[in-house]
């Protein structure tokens, strides 16, 4: 799977935030990280590049700050000119098709804030709602949104965690699955070089790896039983 982050910032080198996820992304073919006010400075648009992009990858993300329930202007800009009748939609325009689009979210209030009773008075699902209809007209998948809370109050615990689960959403398929995790997990401690581990910690990475296995051994026992129980109710 060919991952493509879209990312919509006018000031990206002063984002704390947007350096952290670009310093995080994995060294890997299969992701492209692409800057639009980086690549367009003074906001022409190759149009036929953007839609070659798009039709090589899989997974397309836009990744931007909430700046007033929205993304900024570029971000539009891009979906006005890129998404062309006969391409995104309309007669033969199924390049789109069956592809997955998710949003990262960077925001500055407090989660608690977007709830019909918080102060900003409407859900991130319904601020959203613009994208679903985008991905419902392009034929597109549409993903549950990556949100990011406050992210220069995060302790670093709380950063580490948010970017293992960052990196999920970019690289797997039916990323919010345990199974899926539970697989990453094993890719990821595959890939690491012995040569660069401390003394002693090969071991505790092979303790960890059948630490997963066993527990999946158990989930998928019980998972079998739930079966045979929804299937004799």
């Amino acid at each position: 799977m060919k991952t493509l982050i879209i990312v919509s910032h006018p000031e990206i080198d002063e984002s704390g935030s947007q350096q952290y996820l670009k310093e995080a992304l994995p060294d890997s073919s299969d992701i492209t990280f692409h800057h639009l006010e980086s690549t367009y400075p003074e906001g022409k648009i190759d149009i036929e590049q953007e839609q070659q992009l798009l039709q090589q990858h899989d997974r397309i993300i836009f990744q931007f700050p909430l700046y007033w329930y929205s993304s900024p202007p570029m971000l539009k800009h891009w979906q006005d000119e890129v998404l062309t009748e006969n391409f995104a939609y309309g007669f033969g325009g199924n390049k789109l098709k069956d592809k997955e689009l998710g949003l990262v979210l960077v925001i500055g209030m407090p989660e608690k804030e977007y709830q019909v009773s918080g102060n900003e008075g409407y859900t991130l699902s319904a601020l959203t709602t613009p994208y679903q209809a985008m991905a419902k007209k392009t034929q597109m998948n549409f993903l549950k949104p990556f949100l990011i809370f406050q992210f220069h109050y995060m302790e670093e615990s709380e950063k580490m965690r948010m970017l293992i689960a960052y990196q999920q959403y970019l690289m797997i398929e039916n990323f919010d699955t345990l199974r899926a995790k539970e697989n990453w997990f094993l890719q990821q401690l595959d890939d690491m070089d012995e040569k660069f581990l401390p003394d002693g910690s090969q071991f505790i990475l092979d303790q960890i790896k059948e630490l997963i296995e066993d527990n999946r051994m158990e989930l998928d026992e019980i998972q079998m039983y739930l079966e045979q129980a929804g299937g004799s109710l």
